[in-house]
C-alpha cells in the first residue's frame, strides 16, 4: 500500500496479548463478527496479523478520517449489539488488551502474507527525518504519534510518547530504541 496514494488518518495500532492458545478462537471470532460489525459504524479494519515470534499475540490496525468520527464510531460499536453479543467471549481471549498506539498515518492492508513492522522511539525528530528520507518509500506506510488526548477513555491508548511506526520496513534496524514484529497476515 502506497502512503503517498492514501490520505493520513487516524490509525489505531492493536496489540493483544492473549491467553495461551487462545489466538485462534480470537481471529475467528474477530474475522465472523468484529470486522463487518466494526465496518457498519464507519470503522475502517485494516491489517490484521498473527505475530510471527508470540503465539499468544494479535495484532491489528484500524482508523477513522478523523478524531470525531473515530469517537463516534467506537461509541456506535462498544454500544451496539455486535459488540454486546460478543464481547465475552472475545474478552476471555485476551491477558491484555491496553498495548494501542494512537497514530496519524496512511493505515496499513497487507499485500504480502508475511510484514515487518518497525515501532521506533527516535529521541530526535530532525534527525529521524533525514533516517527516513534515505530508508524509508511510500510503501513502507509510515505512521506517527498523534498528540492528541484519547477522547474515548473506555479504550486506553499508551500516552506520553513519540513513536514512529512502518510496515515491511529496511532490512538494517533504526539507530534507536525499536521494536520490529514479524506478523504474518490473518
Amino acid at each position: 500500500m502506497s502512503s503517498s496514494l492514501v490520505m493520513s488518518r487516524i490509525v489505531e495500532l492493536r496489540q493483544y496479548t492473549l491467553h495461551p492458545g487462545a489466538r485462534d478462537t480470537l481471529i475467528e471470532l474477530f474475522e465472523r463478527e468484529f470486522v463487518t460489525g466494526q465496518e457498519a459504524v464507519g470503522i475502517a479494519v485494516g491489517g490484521r496479523f498473527r505475530d510471527l515470534d508470540d503465539p499468544d499475540r494479535f495484532v491489528w490496525l484500524r482508523s477513522f478520517p478523523d478524531m470525531a468520527s473515530r469517537r463516534r464510531s467506537l461509541e456506535a460499536f462498544y454500544g451496539g449489539p455486535v459488540w454486546r453479543r460478543h464481547r465475552e467471549a472475545a474478552n476471555a481471549t485476551m491477558v491484555d488488551s491496553d498495548n494501542v498506539l494512537l497514530l496519524r498515518g496512511p493505515g496499513f492492508a497487507a499485500e504480502d502474507a508475511q510484514v515487518l513492522a518497525t515501532v521506533c522511539h527516535p529521541p530526535d525528530a530532525a534527525a529521524f527525518d533525514e533516517y527516513a528520507a534515505r530508508h524509508l518509500g511510500p510503501f513502507h506506510a509510515l505512521h506517527r504519534t498523534e498528540p492528541v488526548v484519547n477522547d474515548f477513555p473506555a479504550l486506553p491508548v499508551r500516552e506520553g510518547e513519540d513513536v514512529r511506526v512502518w510496515f515491511n520496513g529496511p532490512a538494517e534496524p533504526p539507530p534507536w530504541p525499536s521494536q520490529r514484529l514479524r506478523l504474518a497476515r490473518v
